[in-house]
């Protein structure tokens, strides 16, 4: 009798609904305690029901749950960038680089002054070179003439018109007011020019001859008396303008017989003589010149133009000099900016 009491349809759907009820109030308490909504939406009861005691049984539609359903918002998809008529591309539109702060110092001055300068200094040789090369043809126009009688007293402000013009002189050197200038330099030996005054007939007539070079060996007269002639000579040589002295070379001390350079006008004045300058000529073969050197007599230059010229390789200099400093001139300006100093700047032409 128990057994169908508890069996019966109407026992079960009791037992059911009292169990659903249970469930019900512990998942409204456990939804109270709990904020989160995510745990909350898995508390979803689903009743186990019998095939032979559920099925034909009525549940209360207040006790019946249904899993809720989440709906997602609908977002409008954003319009894309190409469609919008007022967009601007970056390909329209690119932006530069530049370099921020500041780009070139005081260096970049004076880098750009000195092509400046090398040019002015080049094209000033250029017409050096030509006054030099009409000078030098002028000089050798000269040497290439007969030699002309020196005459008696020569006025000093003409020999300008006259250098290296080749002249002849009588007379008798005067030993005992010989003068040596140098020290000076031939084929690396060191030695120095004899200067000695040649006297001509009449008074106030004498004038100072240079009669070449001789070796430091034989520098005092008694190691040479070959060179010590006697007796009336013939000088043959190139007149020439007083020499001039450069910073470079000290003082003469004629009171010590010492002289650096040949001061003509000195020279003239410690001997009584007019100021004017001759050097001798002369062209001795190889084996003269080495008999002369041994014997201590002096040795002439050659009739020539010795002029220095050398303002071609002064124009190639600056000119080089020119166009390097351009160059870098040009890549210094022209050069990238470095990864410190490398800013985009936009272009502001944007609409």
């Amino acid at each position: 009798m128990r057994l169908n009491r508890w069996s019966s349809p109407q026992c079960l759907a009791r037992r059911v609904e009292q169990s659903l009820e249970a469930q019900v109030r512990a998942s409204h308490t456990s939804t109270s305690t709990s904020p989160s909504p995510s745990r909350c939406s898995h508390h979803i009861l689903r009743p186990s029901r019998p095939s032979s005691c559920i099925s034909n049984s009525r549940i209360p539609a207040h006790l019946v749950f249904r899993r809720p359903f989440t709906r997602t918002s609908s977002r409008a998809s954003p319009r894309p960038p190409a469609e919008d008529p007022s967009f601007t591309s970056v390909l329209d539109n690119p932006p530069e680089l530049v370099r921020t702060g500041r780009r070139h110092g005081p260096g970049l001055i004076i880098l750009a002054i000195i092509p400046v300068t090398a040019f002015l200094l080049g094209t000033w040789q250029v017409q050096r070179l030509g006054w030099k090369t009409e000078l030098v043809a002028k000089f050798e126009d000269r040497i290439v003439r007969e030699p002309l009688p020196l005459p008696p007293r020569v006025d000093p402000d003409a020999i300008h018109d006259f250098d290296f013009r080749r002249v002849r002189a009588r007379g008798k050197y005067k030993h005992d007011l010989e003068m040596l200038v140098g020290p000076r330099m031939r084929d690396g030996e060191q030695g120095y020019m004899v200067v000695t005054p040649l006297e001509r007939e009449g008074e106030g007539t004498t004038v100072l001859v240079n009669r070449g070079w001789i070796s430091k060996r034989n520098r005092y007269q008694r190691s040479r008396p070959d060179s010590l002639e006697a007796g009336e000579v013939v000088v043959e040589g190139l007149l020439r303008e007083p020499w001039k002295k450069n910073m470079f070379t000290p003082e003469n001390r004629p009171d010590k017989g010492e002289f650096y350079f040949p001061d003509v006008k000195q020279m003239a004045a410690l001997t009584g003589s007019q100021a004017v300058w001759i050097e001798q000529t002369m062209e001795p073969d190889l084996l003269q010149a080495i008999d002369m050197q041994s014997k201590g007599i002096p040795i002439g230059r050659p009739a020539e133009v010795n002029l220095r010229n050398n303002h071609a390789q002064y124009i190639f200099t600056w000119y080089g000099l020119a166009v390097a400093t351009s160059i870098m001139f040009y890549m210094v300006v022209k050069k990238p900016p470095t990864d410190i100093s490398r800013r985009v700047r936009l272009n502001k032409e944007w609409s």
